[in-house]
């Protein structure tokens, strides 16, 4: 069977099991926690499906192994002992009796579609010959450890921001935060950018830029920034932050 139908295959029943694993424990949210295993998972399963087991693609499995655990640990430990994240709370009053259904195919099913084609590169570098180290891995591994520090430090620090009393209700503009309102954001992105990168050792490489960019698209226009931000329209505190601070990119913050 073809190498990346057969990894498709295991994605689905992959993103099932863990559709079973919401309807057992009523909340669709587990889904955040499925998403950074999911890339471990379709990677190792690339990289023992094509056998040829090289050394770049061994880097860059454990590269985003480091990344899906880290984040998978995170969201768990965020969401431990708290209702159902509030977006598919939403999402459960809006779609009623046809919720289950709704929930198999647009949470389960299309975030399966959605880490089949960001991880696309790490399948496709699974499935190379290896062509010896060069200077573009050093640059893809350091941009990579540049996104990683980012998201993991913004994460941590939003996170002990939250888990103070003082501030409850306040937004989080200190550390990372005062450079880009979304350095977690920013992190996630530029370590795709860094996995992509390892694909340039290969002349056929172009197909792999789908791969960074369906990751940049989602953050920036469709399901990270623009769905965080919309909860804090109209508060005064948080036009401030937008004046004076970066979306994405970490800038110096503006002097108002």
């Amino acid at each position: 069977m073809n190498y990346y139908l057969l990894l498709a295959i295991f994605l689905f029943i992959y993103m099932t099991g863990w559709f079973t694993i919401s309807i057992i424990k009523k909340r669709n949210d587990v889904a955040d926690i499925a998403w950074g295993l999911g890339f471990m998972f379709i990677s190792w399963s690339g990289f023992f499906i094509a056998q040829t087991f090289t050394t770049r693609g061994l880097l860059v499995n454990m590269l985003i192994t480091v990344w899906g655990l880290r984040l998978a640990i995170h969201i768990f430990q965020r969401n431990r002992n708290k209702k159902e994240d509030y977006r598919y709370l939403a999402w459960r009053k809006q779609w009623g009796r046809f919720f289950i259904i709704r929930s198999f195919f647009q949470v389960y099913l299309l975030q399966g579609l959605l880490l089949y084609i960001v991880a696309f590169a790490s399948l496709f570098i699974n499935n190379q010959q290896f062509t010896g180290f060069s200077s573009i891995d050093v640059i893809a591994t350091l941009i990579w450890i540049i996104g990683f520090l980012f998201e993991s430090i913004g994460d941590a620090q939003l996170a002990s921001f939250i888990g103070k009393e003082k501030n409850k209700g306040k937004i989080m503009t200190e550390g990372l935060w005062q450079y880009s309102r979304h350095p977690n954001y920013f992190g996630e992105v530029t370590q795709w950018w860094g996995i992509f990168l390892f694909s340039l050792s290969y002349s056929n490489w172009w197909p792999t830029l789908v791969s960074p960019l369906t990751i940049t698209i989602l953050i920036l226009f469709v399901s990270g920034i623009p769905l965080l931000e919309q909860k804090y329209i109209g508060r005064e505190d948080f036009k401030e932050y937008k004046r004076k601070t970066s979306i994405f990119f970490p800038l110096p913050p503006k002097s108002i």
